[in-house]
């Protein structure tokens, strides 16, 4: 039962943490307690949202993938140029997407075939396709379609009082609970889990550890390209050079989530609750009006240290008592 209850102090914390801050913007900022705070909330961070569903299977199975913000840009500027060309918006969202799966599956296929660390593996993916985005077009190119201009302008879901869940909004929340699902209800979570929490358990048990492996990395890699068209739907246009570092930024909602960085603990819905930390920090800001922007990273920073602390405690627990359990 205690074991069970230190694995959730990461997620309780980050609750607690996110009622704090809700609250502390709804005393000190007029209007800020509303709907539409929390709905605008999924539509900004709609791109960060839907990678970092992605990230937290890569995490939870004991990988990491840094090549999100380079799948993002390549994304934008391969859709805004096919759209450029004449293709409609989804027809090139449906060639984006398993180019996406494409790359990780490779991802994962690496770092078995040959035992690569996921580290090197992923951060040599980041470069290439960074670089590969520049190929296909060397700078921004700006969107003009009448998909586009509706999907930004307009409401898919009206909840009244200003508060509006427009596409990519609604995108974030289908792939949560995608995810949620997954996660929860599959062999598939089930098996990512086992190795997360120890691969040689997880084979001893049958669990077809190298290939569940490759299946979760081009799972996140479906995830950031899926990310990518959300982000060029948000920005309309495509841009080579977006979205660096936005890699940081998932793996910092994953973590502040309380997905543990070892593997094997967390969860999807923990994950949402990241990205609402990322999303309330920034708009706090927003809503003072005094600080600069840059207050975000710090704010972020000392957080992800705090929940990398509360996960080494939780660990050094778990490992302390595993040998009488």
């Amino acid at each position: 039962m205690r074991d069970r209850l230190a694995r959730h102090v990461p997620l309780l914390s980050a609750l607690a943490i996110l009622g704090a801050m809700f609250a502390f913007g709804a005393a000190r900022y007029e209007h800020f307690a509303s709907l539409r705070t929390i709905t605008s909330l999924f539509a900004e961070y709609s791109f960060v949202g839907i990678a970092a569903v992605g990230a937290t299977f890569v995490i939870l199975a004991g990988g990491i993938d840094l090549s999100v913000g380079a799948v993002i840009a390549a994304t934008s500027i391969f859709v805004a140029t096919r759209v450029d060309a004449g293709w409609h918006p989804l027809v090139a969202f449906a060639v984006a997407l398993p180019c996406g799966a494409l790359l990780g599956t490779i991802h994962g296929w690496l770092i078995r075939a040959f035992e690569l660390p996921a580290f090197i593996v992923t951060l040599a993916g980041m470069y290439a396709v960074r670089a590969l985005g520049f190929v296909i077009a060397p700078q921004n190119l700006a969107i003009d379609h009448p998909f586009f201009t509706w999907s930004s302008r307009s409401a898919v879901l009206d909840l009244g009082d200003g508060a509006t869940l427009p596409l990519r909004a609604l995108a974030f929340v289908f792939v949560l609970a995608v995810g949620i699902v997954v996660a929860t209800r599959t062999p598939f979570g089930r098996h990512v889990f086992a190795i997360g929490g120890s691969e040689k358990s997880a084979r001893s048990m049958g669990v077809p550890v190298s290939r569940r492996v490759v299946q979760v990395y081009a799972l996140a890699g479906l995830c950031s390209a899926a990310a990518g068209c959300v982000f060029t739907l948000y920005k309309s246009s495509g841009d080579p050079a977006s979205a660096v570092g936005l890699e940081l930024d998932v793996i910092a909602a994953v973590v502040i989530g309380g997905t543990l960085l070892s593997g094997g603990v967390g969860s999807v819905a923990g994950t949402l609750v990241g990205v609402l930390i990322l999303g309330l920090i920034r708009t706090l800001i927003d809503f003072e009006g005094t600080l600069d922007a840059a207050w975000t990273g710090v704010a972020i920073g000392v957080l992800l240290l705090v929940f990398v602390g509360l996960q080494h405690r939780v660990t050094t627990r778990l490992s302390a008592r595993s040998p009488s359990t």
